[in-house]
């Protein structure tokens, strides 16, 4: 019996089927949940130069919010996977859109860095619960067939929130300020944790589950894999917007259509991959590929000082690319993490993405203050670059693996 057969035969799923209209509502539910997950820090992208005028926060400072949310939720993510793995996809859903409406709301009252801060760690709670959580839901209750694409779809989420962030809530917050914007969206979050407690199902009898907390064979690889792609991504999203407004000549809203187009290409990459990932023998190979295209993606951005209209292709390959990378991932946890172990196994490959988000803005800030955008993007295809050679030589190991079985 192979890994992913294991994981279809055991404690994850599949639960009782469920009918089209069920299926479509649980994957939008799921879609919201990572949505609002990652909210707060795609807002603070997108708001970044109104939070710097209004808040006098430093490119350091904008750069530290990430790395505190990240780094909480780096912390936090192995706790949270074996939560997840014994009380059930349920209740974390609903804690976790609750907790980012609390979170939200303080971003929203904070008079400095100090509140601000303070809240962008209490978000990484939901980002350490998103991917377990979700994954779960979706092993519980989504038949093996339709795994890839419901996956794609829920990672999806994470750049809803980035289309939301960069363009309806930034422009509403040309109209009520940035606080207005904000505030919006701590209230969407508190409706959803409503919606997830009434429309999930039940969770089962919380259970014991063996804790893991060393990362082995698949999970160890891609955990690293996505330390570095983690370091990439977040930098973009994290400075894009206002390398646009900097170096580009951009207006505060052409810069939040930046963050726009992060979310809206990074729909259609993470949609499109998961499902090619949904067979396994291709699967193996997308996330190296998909990085090495990305590092393309980043030397795009590094030229856009020379032709400004790179930066928007830039911007749509980078998550094209790069973000669907980290979808392709989660496919892969779910097609061979041992029986039970699902939510554990996302849990740390999620661990190291985290990481990768708390790293990477500080080091592209430091450039960014001394306005070597450039040398910030040169970096970022630098990271890319670490991904793909470590994602590759996964894949390579694996098959020489299969060949010799």
């Amino acid at each position: 019996m192979t890994t992913g057969q294991t994981e279809r035969t055991g404690q994850d799923g599949p639960g009782p089927a469920t009918g089209e209209g069920t299926a479509r509502a649980l994957t939008t539910l799921l879609t919201c949940a990572m949505a609002f997950s990652m909210m707060q820090l795609f807002l603070l992208g997108a708001l970044g130069p109104r939070l710097v005028a209004d808040l006098g926060v430093s490119p350091t400072v904008l750069g530290l919010t990430t790395t505190v949310g990240f780094a909480t939720a780096a912390v936090l993510s192995p706790v949270g996977g074996r939560v997840v793995d014994r009380v059930g996809p349920r209740r974390c859903l609903v804690v976790l859109l609750a907790v980012a409406a609390v979170a939200l709301a303080l971003i929203g009252t904070a008079p400095g860095s100090g509140v601000l801060l303070a809240a962008v760690a209490l978000g990484g709670l939901p980002q350490a619960l998103a991917n377990p959580a979700t994954n779960k839901a979706i092993l519980a209750v989504v038949p093996p067939g339709r795994r890839a694409s419901v996956t794609g779809m829920k990672q999806s989420g994470v750049q809803w929130g980035a289309f939301a962030a960069g363009l309806p809530l930034a422009a509403l917050a040309g109209l009520t300020g940035w606080r207005g914007a904000v505030w919006t969206a701590a209230g969407a979050a508190a409706v959803a944790a409503v919606w997830a407690a009434r429309a999930l199902p039940a969770d089962p009898s919380a259970k014991s589950t063996p804790a893991v907390w060393v990362p082995r064979g698949m999970t160890a690889w891609l955990m690293v894999f996505s330390v570095l792609l983690g370091c990439g991504i977040a930098s973009v999203n994290t400075y894009l917007s206002l390398y646009g407004t900097e170096r580009l000549g951009l207006g505060p809203t052409s810069a939040g259509a930046l963050v726009a187009v992060l979310g809206v290409s990074g729909i259609a990459g993470r949609l499109g991959w998961s499902k090619v990932a949904g067979r396994p023998d291709r699967a193996v190979w997308l996330p190296g590929s998909l990085a090495a295209g990305a590092v393309a993606a980043a030397l795009l951005l590094a030229a856009s000082s020379l032709a400004r209209p790179l930066v928007w292709v830039g911007a749509l390959a980078t998550r094209m690319l790069a973000v669907a990378a980290n979808a392709v991932s989660m496919v892969l946890i779910m097609q061979r993490a041992a029986a039970g172990r699902a939510g554990q196994d996302s849990a740390l490959v999620s661990a190291g993405f985290f990481a990768g988000f708390a790293v990477g803005p500080p080091l592209f800030g430091l450039l960014a203050e001394a306005g070597r955008y450039n040398g910030g993007w040169l970096l970022v295809a630098a990271e890319f670059a670490g991904a793909a050679v470590v994602a590759l030589l996964w894949s390579a190991r694996e098959r020489r693996s299969v060949v010799r079985s």
